[in-house]
């Protein structure tokens, strides 16, 4: 945990006028406030095409009560490393869905889908293929 971190839950423990709040009970509820919810779709075996809608799902049911950050972002990553393409940003992460249009990329068999809000996710690798048939 991050020093900043630390010195926010000890104010906020001892802060004059506030009533008696065990150190445990405000980790406890900080660990609570990150939500990484895992991504459903795209996923292993999933085809999308240049150029079309698609829709990108991820699972929210347990979903904290407060969340530190929620909205989102997607970004499309090949090979495990994250590319330069924002498919969608600044939505409701609690949405569980966004469709997006599929950008000009090389086909492959190995994107994945990077959801953003409070922590990172990744989905299963995908593919995506038609960018040969624009030449």
């Amino acid at each position: 945990m991050k020093f900043a971190t630390l010195a926010t839950l000890f104010v906020a423990a001892f802060a004059p006028g506030m009533h008696a709040l065990s150190l445990s009970n405000v980790v406890e509820r900080a660990a609570l406030d990150v939500f990484a919810p895992p991504v459903t779709s795209p996923n292993a075996g999933t085809v999308w095409t240049v150029g079309s809608t698609q829709e990108v799902t991820w699972d929210t049911s347990n979903a904290p009560v407060h969340i530190t950050n929620g909205l989102g972002q997607i970004m499309l990553a090949k090979g495990g490393e994250i590319t330069p393409v924002i498919l969608a940003s600044k939505f409701d992460i609690l949405q569980g869905s966004i469709s997006v249009v599929v950008p000009w990329v090389q086909n492959g068999t190995n994107y994945e889908i990077i959801l953003f809000g409070d922590s990172g996710n990744i989905s299963k690798d995908f593919t995506i293929d038609g960018s040969d048939s624009l030449f």
